[in-house]
């Protein structure tokens, strides 16, 4: 018998995206079948950038907007929809208070507090589902840190959404595994309102597959066949001389013994494997998670055979963009778009997810298993060839 399940008043799934940058996470959305009604943010070129291809966006700062309208009102009427039809409430609030990068503040950094404002737009819309995703540092952050009430941040942010009544899974995905050509990993919040069966969604790709189609996409997939890459910054005049040694796919390791201690100045007293510096890219791998710079010497994302980092353009290829996507602003704000994105790939795993639950259809219901011993075997194999 088909199970009917009640959908939104529209058959458009609509979401509302918050701290949507240059929509990443929306157009992976879109591609799975959802419509993403409105999106939010406060950077002026990310704003350009929405509506530069055709969406609707609310400009300005999420604590302003909800202080003067609590009831989301700025969201729904820009999106031309009411709170009972929205699907999901998607985004990923800023996270720099949160990146093991940085300095670690968390909850102590008012930016770390922005994750309360998307609880709110939660709270005050009620969507079917939510999406909040965010770097994998938060997992590791602490509210009052270092005294006795000290409490891991995740868990204080999940067990503000159970407050609501929503049930939630979460975990760390590497957009590597869902199509991305790039190891980007993610800690992904998802929540249903009616207990729905949501799950972390599945791999498509893997490390090995008889398959080439499931294998890990390599940089070479994603951007050897552009025939013009277009504008890129530059590489320091001072890095340039020992980038000329370093082959494809190499790093400082790969410089001459006799220059390595020049060429690194302080950094080679430094701890760490430091695998950033002089970092040419290979074409037979994944990219590594690209940076909001890929000049800087110690994150240096260089071309693999030319000396110069890798292009707007490519970037844009790594991440998943449509190659018609426009990007406002200088030349720096369209890296820091796109660096900070949610892999396309990966928001539409996540999309295809919900709306495999909302239809009911996520699985098939068997009485059987066949094959569960070699099945069991078989994945046994697969983890032990990935820690090799």
């Amino acid at each position: 018998m088909t199970k009917t399940v009640s959908l939104s008043n529209t058959p458009a799934f609509p979401v509302v995206s918050l701290f949507s940058g240059g929509m990443g996470l929306d157009i992976g959305l879109e591609k799975a079948g959802l419509h993403v009604a409105v999106s939010q943010d406060f950077d002026k070129w990310c704003v350009e950038t929405i509506r530069a291809n055709g969406h609707t966006a609310v400009e300005g700062d999420i604590r302003k907007l909800i202080e003067e309208d609590p009831e989301c009102g700025f969201l729904l009427k820009a999106g031309g929809v009411r709170k009972q039809d929205v699907f999901a409430v998607v985004g990923g609030p800023p996270c720099q208070a949160y990146s093991t990068a940085g300095r670690r503040k968390g909850e102590e950094d008012e930016r770390g507090q922005l994750y309360q404002q998307f609880v709110h737009v939660v709270d005050t819309i009620r969507p079917r589902f939510f999406v909040m995703e965010n770097v994998k540092g938060l997992a590791s952050m602490f509210v009052d840190k270092g005294t006795e009430h000290q409490r891991a941040l995740l868990q204080v942010i999940l067990e503000k959404f159970k407050a609501l009544g929503y049930h939630t899974v979460h975990g760390v995905l590497d957009a590597v595994h869902y199509g991305t050509p790039q190891f980007r990993e993610r800690l992904v919040i998802i929540g249903s309102r009616d207990n729905e069966g949501i799950y972390i969604p599945m791999p498509t790709h893997f490390h090995f597959h008889q398959n080439p189609k499931m294998r890990w996409r390599t940089l070479g997939d994603a951007i050897l066949d552009l025939d013009d890459p277009g504008p890129s910054g530059k590489i320091s005049s001072k890095l340039i001389p020992y980038l000329k040694m370093i082959p494809e796919g190499g790093n400082w390791k790969s410089l001459p013994q006799n220059v390595v201690k020049e060429a690194m100045g302080g950094a080679y007293e430094s701890g760490g494997g430091k695998v950033g510096f002089y970092r040419r890219l290979s074409f037979s791998e994944p990219s590594p998670t690209l940076v909001t710079s890929p000049s800087q010497k110690a994150t240096l994302l260089c071309h693999p055979r030319e000396l110069r980092p890798l292009s707007v353009r490519e970037y844009a290829r790594i991440q998943g963009f449509p190659d018609n996507w426009v990007f406002k602003g200088s030349m720096a704000n369209c890296y820091k778009q796109i660096g900070n994105a949610v892999p396309i790939p990966l928001g539409e795993a996540i999309g295809e997810m919900l709306k495999s639950v909302a239809l009911g259809n996520s699985q098939i219901r068997s009485k059987r298993m066949r094959g569960t011993s070699v099945h069991k075997k078989m994945f046994e194999e697969i983890e032990k060839r990935k820690t090799q």
